[in-house]
C-alpha cells in the first residue's frame, strides 16, 4: 500500500466522524415523535409507526450488511445518506398513518444501510493502516459524537415545533445533502471477498460463513441478546418522553433543552466506556441493566424532575454498554463478514423493538 492510499484510509476515520456530526444535526428527525404528536397522531399510532420501522429494519438489516460486504462499504454509506434525504422529503407530505408507514420504511432502510457498514469501514481502514488497536478509541468517539449531535438536535425540539414540520424537515434535507457529499469522499477498502469475480458466489460465502460463526459462537449470541434488550428499553423511554413530558406540563420551548439534558447521558456514557473498558464485561452488563430498570421505574412517578433524571440514567447505561459491546464484537469477527455479522446485532435489536414499541406506546398513552 502506498503512502497516499494509507493516508486516505486514515482520513476515513475523520470523515466518518464528520458524517455523524453533520448528518445527525437534524432537528425534525430528532423530534419526530413530538412533531407527529403536534400534527394530531396518537401515541398508539406513533408506537405502531416505530414498530413498522423495526419490522422493515428486521427485513433489511442482514441483506444490507451482506450488500456492504459484497459491493463495498463506501457505496452503501452513500446510499444510506441519500435514503435519509428521501425520508425527510416524504415526512413533509405525510397526512395519514399509511403514508407515515411508508416513510418509516425508508427511514429504516437508511438506518440499515449505515448499521454495521460504518463500523466495518472504520475497522478495516485502521486494520489496513496497521492501526486496528485504535478502533476502541474510534468506537467511543463515534458514539460520543453521534450521541452529542443527536442530543443537540433535540435541544432544538421546541424550535422545530415553532417552525413547523415542513420547514424543519427542509432544514434536515439540506443537512442530509451535505452528508451525502462527505460520504462520496470516503476511500473504499477492498477485502478478499470483493476480489471474487462472481457476485452470487460472494453472497453465498457471506451467508455460509456468517451462519457458521453465529451457530458456533454461543458467547456472541448471548452478548447480542442482552445488549439489545437493555438498549431497546433505554431508547424507547427517551422516544416516548418527547410526547409525555409536555403532557406532564413541560413547556414546549423547554422541551428541547430537557431532551438535550437527557441525551447528554448518552454522550457521557460513551466517554465513560473509555475509562472503564478494562472492567469485567459481565459487571458492566449488570450495572447497565440496573440503571435501565431504575430509568423505567421513574416513568410511573408523576414528577418531571424524577422522570428526566431517569431518562438521563437510561441514556447513560445504553451507550456505556453499547461501546463496550461494539468493541467486543468487532474483536471477535473476521473482516470479510464484518458488516453482515454486526448487522445481525441490529437485526436482533429490531425484533426486540417490534415487540416492545406497541407496549411502550400503550404504557405512555
Amino acid at each position: 500500500m502506498n503512502k497516499l492510499e494509507n493516508n486516505r484510509l486514515k482520513n476515513n476515520i475523520k470523515k466518518l466522524l464528520l458524517i455523524d456530526s453533520v448528518g445527525n444535526i437534524m432537528i425534525a428527525n430528532a423530534s419526530w415523535v413530538a412533531l407527529l404528536a403536534v400534527r394530531g397522531f396518537s401515541m398508539v399510532e406513533i408506537g405502531f409507526a416505530e414498530c413498522i420501522f423495526h419490522i422493515a429494519s428486521m427485513i433489511f438489516e442482514i441483506p444490507s450488511g451482506a450488500i456492504a460486504d459484497v459491493f463495498g462499504r463506501k457505496k452503501v454509506i452513500v446510499a444510506s445518506r441519500i435514503a435519509i434525504v428521501l425520508h425527510s422529503l416524504m415526512m413533509i407530505t405525510v397526512n395519514s398513518f399509511s403514508l407515515l408507514a411508508v416513510a418509516m420504511v425508508v427511514a429504516a432502510l437508511s438506518y440499515n444501510l449505515a448499521s454495521g457498514t460504518r463500523e466495518a469501514l472504520a475497522y478495516d481502514s485502521l486494520k489496513q493502516s496497521n492501526m486496528e488497536e485504535k478502533y476502541d478509541k474510534f468506537a467511543a468517539n463515534d458514539l460520543t459524537v453521534y450521541s452529542f449531535t443527536s442530543s443537540l438536535s433535540t435541544l432544538l425540539a421546541g424550535v422545530a415545533i415553532y417552525l413547523g414540520y415542513a420547514l424543519a424537515y427542509m432544514i434536515d434535507i439540506v443537512i442530509g445533502i451535505i452528508s451525502v457529499v462527505i460520504a462520496f469522499s470516503l476511500q473504499e477498502v477492498e477485502t478478499d471477498l470483493q476480489k471474487e469475480t462472481k457476485i452470487k458466489q460472494r453472497f453465498v460465502t457471506v451467508a455460509k460463513e456468517s451462519i457458521r460463526f453465529i451457530k458456533e459462537n454461543k458467547k456472541m449470541r448471548v452478548i447480542i441478546l442482552v445488549n439489545n434488550v437493555i438498549g431497546a428499553v433505554s431508547v424507547l423511554i427517551l422516544f416516548f418522553l418527547q410526547a409525555k413530558l409536555p403532557k406532564m406540563g413541560l413547556n414546549n420551548m423547554i422541551l428541547g433543552p430537557t431532551l438535550f439534558g437527557m441525551g447528554l447521558g448518552s454522550t457521557i456514557g460513551a466517554k465513560a466506556s473509555e475509562v472503564f473498558k478494562k472492567n469485567n464485561y459481565r459487571k458492566s452488563v449488570v450495572f447497565s441493566a440496573i440503571c435501565t430498570m431504575i430509568a423505567f421505574s421513574t416513568v410511573f412517578i408523576p414528577n418531571i424532575i424524577v422522570v428526566v433524571l431517569g431518562g438521563f440514567i437510561g441514556a447513560f447505561a445504553d451507550n456505556y454498554l453499547e461501546v463496550l459491546t461494539d468493541i467486543k464484537l468487532n474483536n471477535m469477527i473476521e473482516s470479510d463478514q464484518r458488516a453482515t455479522l454486526i448487522s445481525i446485532n441490529s437485526f436482533v435489536f429490531s425484533i426486540i423493538m417490534i415487540v416492545l414499541s406497541p407496549i411502550f406506546g400503550t404504557i405512555f398513552s
